[in-house]
C-alpha cells in the first residue's frame, strides 16, 4: 500500500515544521491567505501528465492525436497550459467552446461533442471551423447537414457509437453499454453512416466511441475497439467508408486511495495500440489516426482541496465527525456516486494518526460526507484538511447550494501561487438576480 503522500501531486512534500507543500508552497500559509475551501493545482504535475500521455501513445502509434477532455475542469488558465503542451480540447458545451476561444485556443484542435447539442452550439462549432463535431444520433446528423449546407463550410465529423461494452465501472459514469443516452448502437449505426457519406454538406471521416469513467481495465477498450473495426469493415465493403480516424475516448484511472492503484497510461497505450494494429490488418483495413481524449487522468491527480476545521463532533460509541468548511457544494462526488477519498491534516503531517474520524461538510445534508472513516492525528478546531486527487469534477459539478460561496483556485509552481479564478463573492450570488 503506498503512502498518503504519494496521492498527492508530484512535487507534494513535507516540511520540517510539519506543513505539506505543494509546487514549492506552503499549503497552510496559502489557506491563511486566501482562505478556505482552496483548490489548488499543481502546473508541474498537470504538465508532465500531458507530456506523458502524448509520449506513451505517440512512441507506439505516431499517428496520435491527444485531446483534453475539458468536462473534468476547464478554465482559461488551463486550457492555456493544455496548448502550450500541444494538446487539442474536447468539449461539450457553447460555454467550453467559449473558455477555449478566450484562451486562443486553436479551434482545429478542437472537437465537438454533447448529446443533446443545440441548434446555436451547432451553428458556433461550425463558425469557428472546430477541428472535428462528434455526431451523437439521427437527429442531429439531419440538422447539422442542413445547417452546414446553409454556411458553406463542410465540417468533418466522427459519429458517436456505443459498442456494447461494460467497462465495469460505476453505472452512473459507464456510457458504452447499448442503454445509454449517449451515441449510436452498432446494431443501429448503418444508416447513419449512409446518410453522413450522402450528405454533401458533410465530411464523415471516422468513428468515437467512450465507455465511462475510472476505467481500471484496458480489456473494455480493446474488446470495443475490435467491436468497432468490425463495423467499419462492414461499412467499407457496404459503402466504401474509409476509416481515417478512430476516436477512442477516455476514462482512464486514477488513484484514488492507496489500496487502489490505477494501471499506468503505458498499459492502456500498450492495450489500445496493439490491438488496434492486430485487428486492422486482421480485416485488412489501413491504419487510421487515433484520438485520445484522457481528462481526470490528467487534472485529476494535480489537484488538491483544502478545507478548514471548524468544529468536531464526538458521538460516543458511534462517529467522530471532524466538520470542515466545504463540503457538497465544492464536491459533490462522494454523495453523487460514492467517490471515495484519503486526506491528511496539512498542517500536522508529522504527527501520528490517533483516531478514526469522518471528515464531513458545512451544508444542510446528510449525505454532506467527504471522507468515511479514516485514520487520522488528533484534529482540531482550526486544522487544515488536504485531500488529494480532487482536480476533476469537483469544481465543475460545483454549486451555490446553501447561498454558498464557489472557492478560488491557485496554480503553483517553484514556489509561486497565482491565483487563475477568484471566490466568489456575495454580490455574485444575486449578480443575476432581478427585482
Amino acid at each position: 500500500m503506498v503512502s498518503r503522500l504519494s496521492l498527492f501531486p508530484l512535487t507534494a512534500e513535507v516540511s520540517d515544521r510539519g506543513h505539506l507543500i505543494i509546487g514549492g508552497c506552503d499549503t497552510v500559509e496559502l489557506a491563511a491567505e486566501l482562505g478556505t475551501p482552496l483548490y489548488l493545482f499543481d502546473e508541474s504535475s498537470l504538465r508532465t501528465k500531458c507530456r506523458e500521455f502524448k509520449a506513451e501513445f505517440s512512441q507506439r502509434y505516431a499517428d496520435t492525436t491527444v485531446l483534453y477532455a475539458g468536462k473534468a475542469f476547464l478554465n482559461r488558465a488551463l486550457a492555456a497550459i493544455v496548448r502550450e503542451e500541444g494538446l487539442g480540447l474536447d468539449v461539450v458545451s457553447a460555454g467550453e467552446l467559449a473558455i477555449a476561444s478566450s484562451a486562443d485556443f486553436p479551434m482545429d484542435m478542437v472537437y465537438c461533442h454533447g448529446n443533446n447539442k443545440s441548434i446555436e452550439e451547432i451553428r458556433l462549432a461550425l463558425r469557428h471551423h472546430v477541428g472535428r463535431i462528434v455526431v451523437d444520433n439521427y437527429d442531429e446528423l439531419r440538422m447539422l447537414a442542413e445547417i452546414a449546407g446553409k454556411t458553406g463550410h463542410i465540417p468533418d465529423i466522427l459519429l458517436r457509437l456505443t459498442p456494447g461494452v461494460d467497462p465495469h465501472t460505476h453505472e452512473h459514469i459507464t456510457t458504452g453499454r447499448v442503454d445509454t443516452k449517449f451515441g449510436l448502437p452498432l446494431f443501429n449505426a448503418a444508416e447513419a453512416v449512409a446518410q453522413a457519406m450522402q450528405a454533401v454538406s458533410l465530411n464523415l471521416v471516422g468513428f468515437h466511441f467512450h465507455l465511462g469513467s475510472l476505467i481500471f481495465e484496458a480489456q473494455p477498450y480493446q474488446e470495443a475497439i475490435e467491436l468497432v473495426l468490425e463495423f467499419a469493415a462492414d461499412m467499407a465493403e457496404r459503402y466504401g467508408l474509409e476509416l481515417e480516424e478512430l476516436d477512442v475516448g477516455g476514462g482512464f484511472a486514477i488513484q484514488y486511495l492507496a489500496r487502489s492503484p490505477a494501471p499506468p497510461v503505458s498499459a492502456y497505450a500498450e492495450a489500445i495500440v496493439s490491438t488496434l494494429i492486430r485487428k486492422c490488418r486482421q480485416l485488412g483495413l489501413a491504419l487510421p489516426s487515433l484520438t485520445v481524449e484522457p481528462g481526470r487522468a490528467i487534472v485529476g491527480p494535480a489537484g488538491v482541496a483544502l478545507y478548514r476545521v471548524g468544529v468536531v463532533k464526538d458521538i460516543p460509541g458511534v462517529r467522530r465527525y471532524v466538520l470542515v468548511d466545504g463540503g457538497l457544494a465544492d464536491n459533490i462526488r462522494p454523495a453523487l456516486y460514492g467517490a471515495q477519498y484519503e486526506a491528511v491534516v496539512a498542517n500536522k503531517m508529522l504527527d501520528k494518526g490517533a483516531g478514526r474520524v469522518t471528515i464531513a461538510g458545512r451544508y444542510c445534508e446528510s449525505g454532506d460526507v467527504l471522507v468515511r472513516e479514516i485514520s487520522l492525528p488528533i484534529v482540531s478546531a482550526g486544522d487544515l484538511i488536504a485531500i488529494p486527487d480532487c482536480g476533476a469534477y469537483c469544481l465543475p459539478l460545483a454549486s451555490n447550494y446553501n447561498a454558498s460561496l464557489r472557492p478560488a483556485i491557485v496554480l503553483v509552481t517553484d514556489g509561486q501561487a497565482r491565483l487563475i479564478r477568484r471566490r466568489e463573492t456575495f454580490d455574485d450570488l444575486t449578480r443575476c438576480d432581478l427585482d
